[in-house]
């Protein structure tokens, strides 16, 4: 476990028990749209990649995207934590959930308490978010979370992202 909240916990990816998780948000229509299509269609090929993409950055960087579960039942919902990219000086915050249960207050909840975790556990004093340019949910969200709109940028293939700066308000 990486820390919990008041109705979450978020913890490290497992490539055997949240293979059919990672399977099933990894195919929602949003997080294809707006983050992009891994071509994950199998609990097989959700283990490979939860070994080959999150699991080697936790060994690579300390850190990764994180299992968010209900405290209450064990449901896993969604994923919440950073990315380190060659393409940004910075590690960015990712989240994103299974669609029922968006608009619940789990993203906020969880980002909030992962930004937290990455200045108080990691040391991060800065913290960057990329969307998609029309991904307006996620950009309402960075905003309530205390992130700034700093520019359009150029993902490495291409396309157009908006970039997003935190400021911190511990």
């Amino acid at each position: 476990m990486i820390f919990e909240t008041t109705r979450l916990i978020v913890r490290e990816l497992d490539s055997a028990s949240d293979a059919e998780f990672i399977c099933a948000l990894l195919n929602t229509p949003k997080f294809i749209k707006y983050i992009g299509d891994r071509g994950v269609r199998t609990a097989d090929e959700a283990a490979v990649f939860i070994e080959a993409r999150y699991r080697q950055s936790y060994r690579d960087h300390g850190f990764g995207l994180y299992a968010v579960e209900l405290k209450e039942t064990g449901a896993q919902i969604g994923l919440c934590g950073f990315v380190r990219r060659d393409s940004l000086p910075s590690a960015d915050i990712g989240f994103a959930f299974l669609p029922e249960y968006e608009g619940t207050g789990y993203g906020r909840e969880s980002a909030e308490a992962m930004l937290a975790f990455g200045h108080e556990s990691l040391g991060l004093d800065r913290v960057l978010a990329i969307t998609s340019l029309d991904n307006d949910a996620s950009g309402r969200l960075l905003e309530k979370l205390g992130f700034k709109f700093d520019s359009e940028i150029d993902s490495p293939d291409g396309e157009k992202l908006k970039l997003f700066e935190y400021e911190p308000h511990f």
